[in-house]
């Protein structure tokens, strides 16, 4: 099989380009190579490798400029998929595109499906929903996958903000009242190669199971990284921002697990396994 990958560089990007690289070759773009605001240089891109699979893992992922800067977070989230969805489709492949729990208002108290109507709250958030239509309008074959507070190898993610803050604070004070799914990139690879080799098509959630506060992420992050510094609750309106965030955000994993017969590992397994990872690449 042999896959496109779109926004290589990034911590997803990394994970997605050594797992699909299993099952075939895998052709890898990021900036400054291929531009998917341009759909010239997408479809040329695409041309040449002929895909069996195109994946998007490109994304505009600053939720607080992007308050300040629409346009540019809208150029790659929607007009960037709207690209490549259109340039697989003439290609005859099926296309992922990643999306957030951000496009949800977090007024539910029970974990989100699918077929939930999104109410995105921010610029980001509208964004990445504007990516999901374009995808779905673009490429009848589309796998949309709706994935949270994603964190990885090489990423500026919330637990490398932790790691780095605890080291250097004797205490740090947390969001309480922020609920969601942390998900590790390995594992939402493994689910996105699932997803592939089940043909796939709809709109889907995948995250780790089971949900926390970012107060209780924190507090695990800190202990299983052996550090002991102290982690105090707060409220959201402690820290003010520009972009407005759920406070609920929890996904249902429901969907993807029939469909696949897969089922996503606990958040605390999948943290320990990342910590480890990242202690073995010291």
């Amino acid at each position: 099989m042999l896959t496109i990958l779109f926004g290589s560089k990034g911590q997803l990007g990394r994970d997605l380009c050594a797992r699909f690289s299993r099952d075939g070759e895998v052709f890898a773009a990021d900036l400054p190579e291929v531009d998917i605001a341009d759909f010239g240089a997408v479809e040329e891109f695409m041309r040449e490798a002929r895909p069996d699979l195109v994946i998007n893992a490109a994304a505009y992922t600053d939720v607080e400029a992007a308050e300040d800067n629409p346009a540019s977070a809208f150029r790659v989230n929607e007009t960037g998929a709207g690209h490549i969805a259109r340039a697989s489709a003439r290609a005859g492949a099926a296309v992922v595109y990643y999306s957030t729990d951000f496009v949800f208002d977090g007024t539910k108290r029970s974990p989100y499906v699918p077929e939930d109507a999104p109410t995105p709250l921010c610029v980001y958030a509208t964004s990445k929903l504007a990516g999901e239509e374009a995808t779905r309008e673009n490429n009848d074959r589309h796998c949309i996958i709706r994935t949270a507070w994603l964190y990885g190898p090489g990423g500026n993610n919330f637990v490398e903000k932790i790691i780095r803050a605890a080291q250097t604070r004797p205490s740090l004070t947390v969001v309480e009242d922020e609920v969601g799914s942390p998900t590790y990139t390995f594992d939402l690879v493994e689910a996105t190669a699932a997803l592939a080799s089940a043909g796939a098509v709809g709109t889907f959630h995948v995250v780790n199971s089971g949900s926390c506060s970012r107060y209780e992420f924190a507090r695990t992050i800190v202990e299983l990284a052996g550090l002991d510094t102290r982690v105090e609750p707060c409220s959201a309106e402690a820290f003010p921002m520009k972009a407005k965030r759920p406070l609920y955000s929890v996904l249902s994993n429901e969907k993807y697990e029939k469909l696949t017969g897969n089922t996503m590992r606990a958040w605390q397994e999948a943290l320990a396994g990342y910590i480890q990872r990242r202690r073995q690449n010291q």
